[in-house]
């Protein structure tokens, strides 16, 4: 079984977002961390090579230092790593991004197709679903649970308070929770490994069946309006009342002032 993980660098919030002047990431100036939605895909499949022998491969487009979450996939036991990067593909949103991705999967020989739910630095869900559909293969998305059984899997997809159970014939694709699973880490051999794994590296010339017009930021038919760091907060009005009842009575009374009452 051949599966290919798609993991993403995104910046680490704790540290601060900062933004170029046309309102994109400025990822060179951030701290950056493997998706989590990502490293539990990752993880899955790394199950899925501990059980039956598959060969894991992970895919990443972004900067040159996007290869730092290459390796450690790596690291945790992944095989092969590929990087996409050009400067014709920077500012891309969902769709330039699937349709990037998409050019390269159809160099690679696949039964099984994973990338996270989400990312943290876009909350779209939509890059996994497009992939699916530039490649015209099935699709199951928000993934709890995932078993494969010859050449189907058998997957439980997160919905409100159940859950569903799909199969789909591969090849597919599926997208995980972060729920899905607890990552591994990465091992003192490993590491050592992935410190030594070459890391193929693609740009433009490298994707198939894609067009110019739809890559980059000129190829995004998503604008960003505005982009701001989030809103700071004051530290608000502090009361100490003198007992519950003044307590409830305070609470109230604002309650009524802003006609939530």
């Amino acid at each position: 079984m051949k599966i290919v993980v798609c993991i993403k660098q995104v910046p680490d919030t704790k540290g601060g977002v900062k933004f170029n002047p046309d309102g994109t990431l400025d990822r060179g100036a951030m701290l950056a961390i493997m998706n989590p939605d990502d490293k539990a895909g990752l993880e899955a499949a790394l199950r899925l090579k501990d059980q039956y022998g598959a060969e894991v491969t992970v895919l990443t487009m972004g900067l040159p230092k996007a290869a730092d979450v290459l390796r450690e996939a790596i690291a945790m036991g992944a095989d092969k790593g590929i990087l996409v990067t050009d400067r014709v593909l920077g500012g891309a949103d969902t769709w330039a991004t699937s349709t990037t991705i998409a050019g390269a999967l159809r160099n690679i020989d696949y039964d099984l197709i994973i990338t996270g739910r989400q990312a943290i630095d876009g909350d779209t869900a939509q890059v996994g679903p497009q992939i699916a559909e530039h490649l015209g293969i099935p699709v199951i998305s928000y993934a709890q649970d995932i078993k494969v059984e010859g050449d189907k899997v058998i997957v439980q997809r997160q919905y409100d308070d159940r859950y569903h159970v799909l199969e789909a014939k591969m090849p597919c694709l599926i997208t995980a929770l972060s729920e899905l699973n607890e990552p591994r880490y990465m091992t003192p051999g490993g590491i050592f490994d992935a410190c030594a794994a070459e890391i193929t590296t693609w740009g433009r010339a490298d994707l198939k069946d894609v067009d110019d017009s739809n890559l980059g930021l000129a190829g995004s038919p998503t604008k960003i309006a505005k982009a701001s760091d989030k809103v700071r907060k004051g530290a608000g009005e502090k009361v100490v009342p003198e007992s519950t009842e003044d307590a409830v009575a305070y609470i109230v009374g604002k309650f009524k002032e802003k006609h939530i009452i």
